[in-house]
């Protein structure tokens, strides 16, 4: 669906000017002279034609909302999309008209739409997997990008850009769910080829010289890639629709991190790389050498699947070892009242600029010299973002080139009280064993802050 994203912003581009010099040159005339009016209105006229012949043409459906919430433009495209015709829904309110689905088919509330997100923030939203409901009652998959209007930092308005993508979802429905059964179907003969070869490489089992044994090792280990490429693409279709397996539960990660860390400092020993856990500021405890020292920290709890957030992290170790010669690898847990953040920082090659954008996209890799002597599928990241969105958290990265990286994760973070309700909640639930007590373990946690200041860990 990337395609849908680059096309649609030219078209969000032209509709977003040709809607403030409209929208708001209309609000600031109201206190010009008739003469100064005359003019503007000449001026304005050519303008609105082009605007009018683009809007009427595009399959795009494209709506404009006043800071009142009532829409104010609605083009053919929308009609068409929305059912609703144009003149029926200019005039109303925009939550008449646009009401939103999940994947379940059940009704989204109003402040999870695109278009409060954009009045609240001041910022444009993108919602590539948005569900209308149209006027029939039926839902339509649909990609929204909703802008507002600024005017002296104030949003007077909103400008929404939409369209139909349900040929292009149900396209990429079908290739997960082949990805999904092909890569069941696989790990089964590979799990075997691979358990043949070990038997092959045991001494107590076969007597093989040493040529052949080389042989067997680079056939083994490559058949040991195979396995965890067909794992990671069975685990990234079950992440796309929403198959995953989770338990999220109340975790104190600086415990969690710490132990953690103290888990992974051999893999550090063994490319020579030194190993430290930061927390907050200034707290750091050397991993590498195995202290263990105790220190008076912050508690930062998080809702979240504690065998998810490892699997996430001990990827982007992975990466920062592999990517790594010489230097240290820094793990870090900071935040502030709303937000704990983690990050995993490493001295080693960088990332080019023109990467970063693409590098939690789908089999994408990094293409030089020190990635292609360096195996692996491409779906890593992919999958590090899917599980820290399950979460309502973010993922991304900072890199200079030849300097270092450092992949940040921000989780909306819990108090001592939400978490202590929530693990007794858990233990209710698990006492009485009734499917009623399991909705309750859910937590009302804020969503994450969109950015939080970079942690010092210089």
């Amino acid at each position: 669906m990337q395609y849908i994203i680059y096309v649609g912003g030219a078209v969000i581009a032209v509709v977003i000017i040709g809607g403030i010099i409209w929208f708001v040159s209309s609000k600031r005339t109201k206190h010009k002279s008739a003469a100064g009016n005359t003019k503007l209105a000449s001026s304005l006229r050519d303008e609105q034609t082009k605007n009018s012949i683009i809007l009427n043409s595009i399959e795009d459906g494209v709506v404009l909302i006043d800071d009142q919430g009532i829409i104010r433009l609605f083009n053919p495209g929308a009609a068409n999309i929305t059912g609703w015709k144009r003149d029926d829904a200019e005039g109303l309110d925009w939550k008449s008209v646009f009401k939103f689905a999940d994947s379940k088919g059940e009704p989204v509330a109003e402040d999870k739409s695109p278009f409060t997100h954009a009045m609240r923030s001041g910022q444009t939203v993108r919602d590539n997997n948005a569900n209308l409901m149209a006027k029939s009652g039926s839902t339509i998959a649909t990609s929204f990008s909703v802008s507002p209007i600024l005017d002296n930092n104030q949003v007077t308005g909103l400008v929404g850009v939409f369209r139909d993508v349900s040929e292009e979802r149900q396209e990429e429905n079908q290739r997960a769910e082949f990805i999904s059964t092909a890569s069941h179907e696989m790990r089964t003969p590979v799990a075997a080829i691979e358990g043949y070869l070990s038997l092959s490489l045991n001494d107590k089992v076969a007597t093989i010289d040493d040529r052949a044994k080389e042989y067997l090792e680079k056939a083994h280990a490559a058949t040991k890639h195979l396995g965890e490429l067909f794992q990671d693409l069975l685990t990234s279709a079950k992440a796309e629709d929403g198959r995953l397996t989770n338990h999220p539960e109340a975790v104190e990660l600086g415990a969690f991190m710490e132990q953690l860390t103290s888990d992974l400092h051999f893999a550090a020993q063994k490319k020579n790389l030194v190993l430290e856990f930061i927390i907050g500021n200034s707290n750091v405890i050397d991993a590498t050498a195995g202290a263990n020292d105790k220190v008076v920290r912050p508690l930062y709890y998080a809702f979240a699947d504690p065998d998810r957030l490892r699997e996430v992290i001990t990827n982007l170790f992975d990466n920062a070892c592999k990517y790594t010669d010489e230097g240290k690898i820094t793990l870090g847990l900071t935040g502030n009242d709303t937000v704990a953040q983690i990050y995993v920082k490493d001295t080693g090659h960088g990332i080019p600029p023109e990467d970063i954008p693409h590098l939690f996209q789908k089999f994408y890799r990094v293409d030089n010299s020190a990635t292609r002597t360096i195996g692996g599928t491409g779906l890593g990241l992919f999958i590090c973002r899917k599980i820290i969105e399950l979460y309502h958290g973010r993922i991304w990265v900072e890199s200079t080139l030849n300097k270092g990286s450092t992949f940040y994760i921000n989780l909306p973070r819990m108090s001592a009280q939400q978490a202590e309700a929530v693990s007794a909640q858990m233990k209710t639930a698990q006492d009485t064993n009734t499917a009623e007590a399991a909705p309750a373990v859910t937590p009302q946690v804020t969503p994450p802050t969109p950015t939080i200041s970079t942690p010092n860990v210089s």
